[in-house]
């Protein structure tokens, strides 16, 4: 018999659902989309650096895209690869969202907002919404790929190598060795093994050397003691470590030679355009594209100019060298159109 009155059942699906709502409160689910690596050192300071980076950039035609919004949208695209914000009078971030497309294109999102006491969500069309992708693939091109999704076997060997050397360190008996001593009383020997108790990094386990040989009548008093630490340089993994951290910063777009210890001046500023030029640009122009569309006005973003890697000399001597060039121009009487073809064929044109 059924034991409630009632035979239909009646389910509660607020909000996105009960699976969203448990989904949510994972940190993982907010974290990223991989699953793995996400919470290590390496990814955290691309992470920071993409994060830096957009809050930096110069906006121009829009005031929605403010100094917050462009950090959370960096930060979102770093882990996810992708960021989904509702346009009203400002720009209010996503938890969660489905779509529905046509020719491949989004045409309606349903979207979910977080809130302090539980999240709501509505549907809205794709006008709306601003939804940057990055990584885009062919086969799915309304969503995007975060960097540890396309570098996952290099995501996965960082999160490998440091859980084990995390267990190594806090399981292994480091500094910890086996000491042979003459035979004495059982009292004794307790005594022995209670005296080197709590000492972190010299626990002694006191062995007697009749045991040892098997209850031979061997003192062996000259012998050495027996280390327990494990021998970890068989298994590389400094050199490990060192491989798989160069594949994740390569995998953000950032130099891994900027981080190694040998690391100069000059470098670290090369490093630092080099992530601003190839890496963060595209993406802001990606953006800027995207707002541009929805927001009704032409929107501009910079992330070199306030990015740059200030050499105060450097910039010295280019000015130099520009106003140079400009003063022999004039005095060659070069000028007008020419002189702004020359400017573009070296990059100095707008």
């Amino acid at each position: 018999m059924w034991p409630f009155k009632r035979k239909l059942e009646q389910r509660d699906t607020l909000a996105a659902g009960y699976t969203a709502a448990i989904l949510a409160a994972r940190e993982s689910y907010i974290s990223g989309v991989s699953g793995i690596a996400e919470l290590t050192a390496t990814v955290q300071t691309c992470v920071t650096l993409w994060e830096s980076a957009f809050a930096l950039a110069d906006v121009t035609g829009t005031d929605l895209l403010d100094r917050r919004t462009m950090a959370l949208i960096a930060r979102s695209a770093a882990m996810r690869g992708e960021a989904v914000l509702l346009i009203r009078d400002r720009l209010i971030p996503c938890a969660d969202w489905d779509l529905s497309t046509r020719d491949g294109i989004p045409r309606a999102y349903r979207v979910t907002v977080s809130e302090a006491g539980g999240s709501t969500s509505q549907t809205v069309l794709a006008g709306e919404v601003l939804h940057l992708r990055l990584g885009v693939d062919p086969v799915a091109p309304w969503t995007g790929q975060a960097p540890l999704r396309r570098a996952s076997l290099s995501a996965s060997l960082l999160h490998e190598i440091e859980t084990a050397l995390r267990d190594t360190w806090q399981n292994a008996p480091m500094g910890s060795q086996i000491a042979h001593m003459p035979e004495g009383s059982a009292g004794d020997m307790a005594a022995m093994r209670n005296a080197f108790k709590g000492r972190r990094g010299a626990a002694l386990v006191v062995e007697g050397v009749a045991q040892a040989t098997a209850a031979g009548m061997n003192p062996n008093l000259g012998r050495s003691p027996d280390q327990l630490t494990p021998d970890l340089q068989r298994a590389m993994p400094a050199e490990l470590l060192d491989a798989a951290r160069g594949a994740i910063f390569a995998s953000y777009g950032v130099l891994p030679a900027m981080f190694s210890q040998a690391a100069q001046g000059p470098l670290v500023r090369e490093a630092q355009r080099h992530l601003a030029q190839v890496i963060m640009q595209p993406m802001a122009m990606l953006l800027a594209e995207e707002a541009t569309e929805k927001l009704g006005g032409a929107v501009k973003i910079d992330v070199v100019r306030p990015m740059q890697a200030f050499d105060a000399g450097g910039k010295a001597r280019a000015l130099a060298t520009m106003v140079g060039a400009l003063a022999q121009a004039k005095e060659a009487g070069i000028e007008g159109a020419t002189l702004n073809d020359a400017l573009s064929f070296i990059d100095w044109a707008d």
